[in-house]
């Protein structure tokens, strides 16, 4: 690897590692206030929001959020970690899978959650008010980071997307 991909793959392991920060403490982190009738509030985080979902039987809704908002943005990290690992050539199986996580890992944890959301706010309806904070501006940045990253690696290894 040349000077300048070798600066490239550092930075690149550097907001990685920011990235695991910011998805980390987003999904940890509140996100969300809901006030009912002035007198009760709960807030939520997406971990906190998972086990309520498990908690009260929607485990459909629960399962499609566990996969897409934590397990799919993990993995990703991970699968992007091992590709910038020092000395790890591009397999053609690796760049099929990184084409594939750029082309439609993109939208899989930001769509879920606003929908999830989007479910949220529509059930509740106007009984509840809805107060968001700064763990989900973490998690959206998270987001972003990992489309941004993957982006960058898919053009250093020249992967067709």
């Amino acid at each position: 690897m040349q000077l300048t991909s070798q600066r490239e793959v550092n930075l690149l392991r550097f907001l990685l590692l920011l990235t695991v920060v910011l998805l980390l403490t987003g999904l940890l982190s509140p996100m969300l206030t809901m006030s009912q009738f002035y007198f009760f509030e709960s807030s939520f985080s997406v971990v906190g929001g998972l086990v309520s979902l498990f908690e009260e039987g929607q485990y459909f809704i629960a399962i499609v959020i566990l996969i897409f908002s934590v397990l799919a943005p993990i993995a990703k990290v991970l699968f992007l970690f091992h590709i910038l690992k020092a000395g790890v050539e591009c397999s053609v199986k690796q760049k099929h899978y990184l084409s594939l996580i750029h082309d439609y890992g993109r939208w899989a944890m930001l769509d879920v959650f606003v929908v999830a959301v989007l479910i949220m706010t529509v059930k509740l309806g106007a009984i509840v008010s809805i107060e968001i904070h700064w763990g989900l501006y973490v998690f959206a940045g998270a987001v972003i980071l990992i489309m941004y990253l993957t982006h960058k690696v898919v053009k250093l290894f020249h992967v067709d997307s």
